[in-house]
Formats: C-alpha cells, structure tokens, sequence
C-alpha cells in the first residue's frame, strides 16, 4: 500500500501550491514543453505553460486530483513506464523520502528524461534545527536522517546548481515546515495528516507535542523564544531546489 493512501486523506485541501515556490520550480524547468511530474500526488506544481504528464502510486492522491488536471499513471518512480528520453524536463516535489529505492528512482528519472530535472528536497542537518523538531519532537531529526543528502542526490542527477526554497511566512501549501510562522496550524490534526513527517510519527509523540505546543502558545513561551520569526516574510527552513543539468 502506498503510504499516502493512509494519511493522504487532507492532502488536497492543506497543500495547496504556493505561488512563489511554483514560480521558482518553473523557471528550472527551462523551455521544456513536455514534462514529467514524479510523485506528483495531487498534481499541486503542475502550474506552468507546460504539458505534464504525472506519475502517482496512491489512489487516495490520483483521485484528489483536480477536474481537467494532467494524465496521471499510476506507477512507482523506480519503474517509470515510458521510453529512453520521452520528457523534455521532469520533476519530483517533496517525494524522493517516500521512494523505497532512491537510487533506483533517479536513474529512472535520467533514463526517461532529456532536459533538466528539478527535485525539491531538504537538507535534514537544517531542518534538524527547527523550532518544531528541537523543542517538540526530536525524535523527528532520527527519523528525517534517513533523507538522503542534498549533495548525494545533486551528485545523482548531476545537477548544475543548488537553490535555497525560502518559505514565506504565510505560505499556501502545508508541508513541514511551511507554518514556521503560525505555530498554530499544528494543532489542526487537517494540517497534521498533509504533512507525512507528522502522520508517520508515533500517536503518543504527536499527543505531547500538541499538548506542549499549546500549552506554550497559551502561555507566551513560545513567543519568547520566537518572537522574532514573527518580524520575518521569509524563513531558510532547509528546502533546496536541486537542478539537474541537461543529457
């Protein structure tokens, strides 16, 4: 069973595109007209002048896509059914973590493609110091050390360049660390059950952190300690757009 067709059930309405990162996908995709969107769920950065062509395991993700939204083949990134350079560019947003074989999964990606990749992943040793992890659930920073590297994923693709995603502070698509600045959302189990770091962690570790988090918004602790995010428009959570040069 695909992992999203047991948490996925909120995914459509919490993780709605956000603008500026979708702005910031589309110009890596360079001129491509014909692109393939890996781990596409329900299809959120599929916002270009392009033609895409998504690939998704979880029912549960297919069928939250949109009336009129791109063909969807329900297929696993490691066994991608199309031929040797059929896609212009490709892309896979926020997935690789869900791939039972990553290396595997990128190949595939290079096989089937014949212009650049852009994957958005994160950098664990970053988002290891967020306030969420550091104070409310450390146990997220062991389970996150299985993320692959951003270095080792860039060396994968041969990506020609890095960019830092910086998340605005009130960014429209729901991921981990997309509340930074509204601590709040946290307490929304809706918001919880989009962000697969949060669905996949034990019930008791979710139950304290909620518990501890609210009691520390009640309180004003936590703006003590972070009142100064509240200043900020954008925040370096640890999100990294890597770009793979062309063939």
């Amino acid at each position: 069973m695909a992992v999203y067709d047991r948490i996925g059930t909120t995914y459509a309405a919490y993780r709605r595109p956000d603008p500026r990162i979708a702005g910031q996908i589309d110009a890596a995709l360079g001129s491509a007209r014909l692109v393939l969107d890996v781990g596409a769920g329900s299809g959120s950065y599929e916002t270009g002048d392009r033609i895409y062509v998504a690939v998704e395991p979880s029912r549960m993700m297919i069928d939250q896509r949109a009336p009129g939204a791109a063909p969807v083949v329900q297929a696993v990134a490691e066994r991608l059914p199309f031929p040797d350079r059929t896609f212009g560019a490709a892309m896979a947003i926020l997935t690789m973590h869900h791939w039972p074989d990553l290396d595997a999964g990128l190949a595939e990606l290079r096989r089937v493609n014949d212009g650049p990749i852009a994957i958005l992943t994160w950098d664990p040793d970053v988002v290891a110091r967020y306030w969420l992890v550091r104070e409310y659930i450390p146990e997220f920073e062991a389970h996150d050390r299985a993320v692959a590297s951003v270095e080792q994923i860039a060396a994968a693709v041969g990506a020609c360049r890095i960019e830092p995603v910086l998340v605005p502070h009130d960014c429209t698509d729901g991921f981990f660390a997309g509340y930074w600045r509204r601590p709040e959302a946290y307490l929304d189990a809706g918001a919880r059950a989009a962000i697969s770091g949060l669905a996949l962690l034990p019930d008791d570790v979710i139950d304290r952190m909620v518990t501890s988090l609210r009691e520390d918004l009640a309180s004003g602790v936590w703006k003590e300690r972070h009142g100064d995010l509240l200043a900020l428009d954008a925040y370096d959570c640890g999100y990294r757009l890597v770009i793979g040069a062309e063939p």
